[in-house]
């Protein structure tokens, strides 16, 4: 089984969701889990992980959610090629180092070269951006190019980025 999760913030809260699916390629969730916390801490440059990885872990205590294969997150494993870690990489720490961790991003980050790939999917010229813990890169970067969807970002990744910011 596997996890993706993803956060959305809106006044002073946060609404959290995710999915579990079956494998790579499967072409719906078998389980959606959601929670909105209040009073989330605010955003501060360079230390997202900070705000949304409360969010993850409460979401994960609520369900009393198990060990996955992999969990997906929106967003980077790593921040640098020193190994400075973004929210995936946190988030792995958090779990005991336990569950691999695969970041999933639309827009690149400049300051990270080698410790990530650049994924092409369907017909789109813009890449997505993998980055992974505990999981080579180049097997965690197959396995998103492989995930149901014709399109740039794999379809059950849309959906919930969808999910995420409807009421």
């Amino acid at each position: 089984m596997l996890l993706a999760v993803d956060t959305y913030y809106f006044e002073n809260k946060a609404k959290t969701v995710g999915l579990a699916f079956d494998d790579w390629e499967a072409t719906a969730e078998r389980h959606r889990y959601a929670e909105t916390l209040e009073h989330v801490a605010e955003y501060v440059s360079g230390e997202f992980y900070k705000r949304e990885l409360p969010c993850i872990l409460s979401l994960m205590a609520t369900y009393k959610l198990g060990a996955f294969e992999a969990i997906i997150v929106d967003g980077f494993v790593y921040l640098d090629d020193d190994g400075k870690m973004g929210l995936g990489g946190h988030l792995y720490k958090a779990l005991g180092k336990t569950i691999p961790v695969i970041g999933v991003a639309k827009t690149d980050f400049i300051s990270l070269k080698t410790n990530k790939k650049a994924l092409l999917r369907g017909n789109s010229s813009k890449p997505l951006f993998i980055t992974a813990i505990g999981v080579d890169l180049d097997l965690a970067t197959e396995k998103i190019k492989i995930m149901n969807g014709d399109f740039r970002m794999p379809a059950l990744l849309k959906k919930l980025d969808v999910l995420t910011k409807s009421p």
